[in-house]
């Protein structure tokens, strides 16, 4: 896991929620811990768009449940789009 991706998604995490950034880990839950609706998810997953470039489908988004999985899940898609440059 890289530090940076970390970083930023730990930060729009508590910038989006309300909450500061020390109270958000990556077993923090968006419904359990942050209270977060669709609508919260729904921005939260347009500003991870927008930081990282990349496109987030609905399913894929209904599955990310908490900040380690969006951490994860960003790592992943940054690898593929890495890999399929050097294709």
């Amino acid at each position: 896991m890289t530090e940076d991706v970390r970083g930023k998604v730990i930060s729009l995490v508590a910038e989006r929620m309300g909450v500061e950034p020390d109270q958000v880990t990556e077993n923090t839950h968006f419904v359990n811990d942050l209270q977060s609706d669709s609508l919260d998810m729904a921005e939260l997953v347009i500003d991870l768009e927008e930081e990282f470039g990349l496109s987030i489908s609905d399913e894929e988004a209904q599955k990310i449940e908490t900040v380690g999985q969006a951490i994860k899940y960003i790592e992943d898609k940054q690898q593929q789009q890495q890999q399929q440059q050097q294709s």
